[in-house]
């Protein structure tokens, strides 16, 4: 590949590469829903772990383990008591498990691997409320959420909160090279996609960002919001916010809730703070408007901004 520009340049069809980074944003999996006799309400889910050939970046690909085709993995969402019952089944040819974070009973914490062709049922109560995560807890522990074993996993407060655009984004990282080193990174996936598809969000819509880290091979990863600031709840575990600021620095695993809303249309950056990142795949764009629509030739006029920011030469395989 030669250089950064080959990472702007063209697209990543959604249909090929069996998942959009746009549609995941909102793709909230409620599972299917019954009721126990003891009024309990019970959510069902299908997991299958698979192996896909997933493109990154415009003609770069990378040979993934996905939860159910894609990577991060179905965005897990629930109720605090709600019942959970999780079949998972391993169509790879390669042990792997689900770890649920949260609480409950050692039985169902995702220790013993489920073996190739194996199936395994993980059932608890949903438990405590707050931006969670799940992934494969199978050693080498690295290779396997490197390769794309993880997804978010939301359980919201017996009373919801306030209504707001929410989005979901899993910040992920991919050494294409097997070095040790990552080479690209991206939100959802596919690197710079947030900013070739801006996300479109009103002036004054309340926006609520459920964020997750699972970036391997680097100590932390961040979030940084321009020209604008948010409400920070720390793992979500809390209906008041913990800070109000303009960045959040995390390490892997850790996961927030973010809030905020737009006063001046326009297009907000958002991106890692560490420039390496930014510069390799991990920054997109809000627009915001009255509409809450694409605004004619915005879209170029802002991934061509991005080409000019960039370098043109590089040390990607």
């Amino acid at each position: 590949m030669g250089g950064l520009a080959g990472g702007i340049n063209g697209d990543v069809d959604p249909a090929a590469n069996g998942f959009d980074p746009t549609v995941m944003l909102t793709d909230f999996d409620a599972g299917k829903v019954s009721t126990l006799p003891n009024g309990q309400t019970l959510r069902e889910y299908t997991i299958i772990a698979g192996e896909r050939l997933i493109e990154i970046a415009p003609g770069v690909t990378f040979p993934a383990w996905v939860y159910n085709g894609r990577v991060p993995g179905p965005t897990i969402r629930c109720t605090q008591g709600d019942r959970l019952r999780i079949t998972f089944t391993n169509g790879t040819g390669h042990p792997h498990s689900i770890h649920f974070h949260g609480i409950h009973s050692p039985l169902m914490d995702g220790m013993t691997p489920v073996p190739s062709g194996g199936t395994f049922v993980y059932e608890f109560d949903a438990e405590p409320f707050g931006m969670h995560l799940y992934h494969c807890h199978t050693i080498p522990f690295r290779r396997h959420i490197h390769k794309g074993l993880y997804g978010a996993f939301i359980i919201d407060p017996p009373t919801p909160r306030p209504p707001a655009k929410e989005l979901v984004m899993v910040m992920n990282a991919f050494d294409t090279n097997f070095d040790g080193e990552n080479e690209f990174y991206a939100v959802n996936t596919v690197a710079f996609h947030y900013a070739k598809h801006p996300i479109q969000v009103k002036l004054g819509e309340l926006v609520r960002i459920y964020l997750v880290n699972m970036t391997e091979f680097d100590p932390v990863n961040s979030f940084h919001l321009h020209a604008g600031m948010f409400n920070l709840y720390r793992t979500g575990t809390r209906l008041e916010p913990s800070d109000y600021t303009d960045i959040v620095t995390m390490g892997q695993g850790e996961r927030h809730i973010l809030e905020f809303s737009f006063k001046f249309p326009g297009q907000y950056m958002f991106h890692a703070h560490q420039s390496e990142f930014s510069e390799l795949g991990w920054l997109g764009i809000f627009e915001a408007s009255e509409s809450g629509t694409a605004a004619a030739g915005f879209e170029q006029a802002t991934v061509a901004g991005i080409c000019d920011l960039t370098p043109q030469t590089g040390g990607m395989a």
